[in-house]
């Protein structure tokens, strides 16, 4: 059953032109599926260009994203002279929505462009039916390295059309956190620390990248484990690190219960909670969690607006834009996705026009090249592309300073009356990252 929604019933579109997000209240759900299955699409060969956007939208990730698809597209306007529409479907974190609704954006309504999906598994099992369709299709939440590295690099023609323009991929997001690592061991004196990973495909990497990562460092990797997604009891995992004498543990979760995590450690155990917890990315989880998560620091994409991340003042006019329309909903703010999404609308915009041309049937190739010459100044930091031949292919580059350093994965950090401040790298940096007061 698909799952394309809007402001209607489950079968409205949130369509962006004419009257906006209002379009199909006005117009009726059946007369917009009778026009739409019966133009040909493909491509921009009409007058409308529709962006399919695809996430759990249940999810505050995923609503994030969804809004910050439908800012892009009222901002945009136009593309080559068209009237731009976005539909939007729910995958509710399974493939078997995803593909439903996917299926449906490209065969009944002609997408010119899918973004987002959240969930590895959901991207990847959706992948083969888009490379078959030639529909561009830029990833904005996953960020798997065996996305692109298995698909482009071993059949690279048969996935062309796919593309990653945000968060950085998770063996880059590796190599980040060990580099946040040795930052805390020259704020701190932090030597040992330990890693406690969600048993998940997207934390793999980490898993098996970290490791070596620290055979580099003047730092100590002591102790490392995996987490069954399903754990509401994080005491047992604590009390080995504890035990290892670790100063901090590096934990790389999405799946976990957030609230239990910190809400366990917080004040109970001697050592700090950094690395990548995506719950606790939600500008809600300090009530959620009833302060809980202070002291607590995330890496993620667009360091959760606080800091300006764009040579054109992109990020802050994206979070006014946003906070205006909906600041007083959860998420309050666009959260990681909701960067890329809104980042991923606007790079293909200009790749699309700097092509001169969005019809993928015919002039495929002319807009993945345009795609990957493209540098874009975005809310998320600078946008561009590995190509055909490079380490990911069609994934986005990391940004690195003069020392060689990533820093577009800033790292965030929850600071006393629930400040979300940016402590990493130097060169976004709102605050100075603060030690747990009871170490």
């Amino acid at each position: 059953m698909s799952n394309i929604t809007a402001s209607g019933d489950k079968r409205d579109r949130n369509a962006t032109g004419m009257n906006r997000r209002r379009f199909l209240a006005a117009t009726g759900a059946g007369a917009v599926m009778t026009t739409v299955a019966g133009c040909a699409g493909r491509g921009g060969d009409d007058d409308v260009f529709r962006i399919g956007h695809i996430a759990p939208t249940t999810d505050p990730m995923g609503i994030g994203s969804e809004r910050s698809a439908e800012i892009a597209v009222d901002q945009i306007d136009e593309i080559l002279d068209q009237e731009v529409e976005l539909l939007t479907g729910d995958t509710e974190g399974e493939v078997d929505e995803a593909e439903s609704d996917i299926e449906t954006m490209i065969v009944e309504d002609n997408i010119d462009l899918l973004v987002g999906t959240f969930v590895t598994e959901v991207t990847q099992g959706n992948m083969d039916f888009v490379a078959q369709r030639d529909v561009p299709f830029i990833i904005t939440g996953s960020a798997d390295t065996e996305t692109v590295v298995d698909y482009h690099g071993e059949d690279y023609e048969t996935y062309k059309n796919i593309f990653r323009t945000g968060p950085i991929n998770s063996s880059l997001q590796a190599e980040s956190v060990v580099e946040y690592a040795e930052f805390l061991a020259d704020e701190h004196g932090w030597t040992s620390f330990g890693l406690l990973r969600d048993d998940a495909a997207w934390t793999v990497p980490f898993g098996d990248e970290i490791p070596g990562l620290f055979e580099e460092t003047d730092l100590s990797l002591d102790y490392e484990t995996a987490a069954d997604i399903e754990t509401d009891d994080f005491s047992s995992y604590y009390d080995s690190f504890e035990s290892e004498g670790v100063d901090v543990v590096l934990r790389i979760a999405a799946h976990a219960n957030g609230a239990n995590l910190v809400s366990t450690w917080q004040g109970e155990y001697d050592f700090a909670m950094e690395g990548i917890h995506v719950t606790s990315m939600s500008p809600e989880f300090w009530d959620q969690t009833n302060g809980a998560c202070l002291y607590e620091s995330t890496g993620q994409a667009g360091a959760g607006g606080v800091t300006e991340m764009s040579e054109g003042d992109e990020t802050m006019s994206f979070v006014e834009a946003y906070q205006e329309e909906y600041g007083d909903e959860e998420p309050s703010m666009p959260m990681y996705m909701g960067f890329n999404t809104y980042d991923a609308i606007n790079f293909y915009k200009e790749a699309v026009e700097d092509a001169g041309t969005a019809d993928y049937d015919n002039d495929l190739d002319d807009i993945v090249d345009a795609m990957l010459s493209l540098t874009y100044d975005g809310t998320a930091g600078e946008i561009s592309l590995y190509g055909e031949d490079g380490e990911y292919p069609h994934d986005v580059q990391e940004v690195r300073d003069e020392d060689g350093r990533i820093v577009n994965f800033p790292f965030t950090q929850w600071q006393e009356g629930g400040e979300v401040e940016c402590v990493f790298p130097e060169t976004y940096a709102t605050a100075d990252h603060q030690a747990p007061d009871w170490m």
